[in-house]
């Protein structure tokens, strides 16, 4: 695991192909109780367009009685929120997992710390999906 210094950006080598692992993190988001509202796949969206890339998805996940407690201390938390996860292959065929810590990108918009810790155990379910 390594933590970006942009915007705490925490990215992981799935141990698993991109496939799978997709299917890991979405399965271990609704075992949950949480709400995937999208998959966004940007490499079928460039090949649409003739262009090529490697796979590469979103995942927009949440629940509201998380989200929404956050939103109303801090309404700039929006921009952040639902959470969201990137998938995606490397040039050496590497599936990577990738998302921003959210308790210090929510403290930045002012969010308290106590509300913005309440969202961190839906980020630590991704870390332990792609466990083997």
């Amino acid at each position: 695991m390594t933590h970006s210094d942009r915007r705490s950006v925490i990215e992981l080598n799935s141990p698993f192909t991109f496939e799978k692992t997709v299917n890991r993190l979405s399965v271990a988001i609704s075992n949950a109780g949480m709400k995937l509202f999208a998959l966004i796949d940007h490499a079928a969206n460039a090949r649409d367009v003739g262009l090529s890339m490697p796979a590469t998805v979103i995942l927009i996940y949440g629940k509201a009685e998380g989200g929404t407690p956050v939103m109303l201390a801090s309404p700039q938390s929006a921009l952040d929120l639902p959470l969201h996860v990137l998938v995606r292959e490397d040039i050496g065929g590497r599936t990577i997992v990738s998302f921003r810590d959210i308790v210090p990108t929510l403290e930045a918009s002012g969010v308290p710390a106590a509300l913005a810790s309440r969202l961190g155990p839906a980020q630590n379910l991704l870390l332990k999906a792609i466990e083997p």
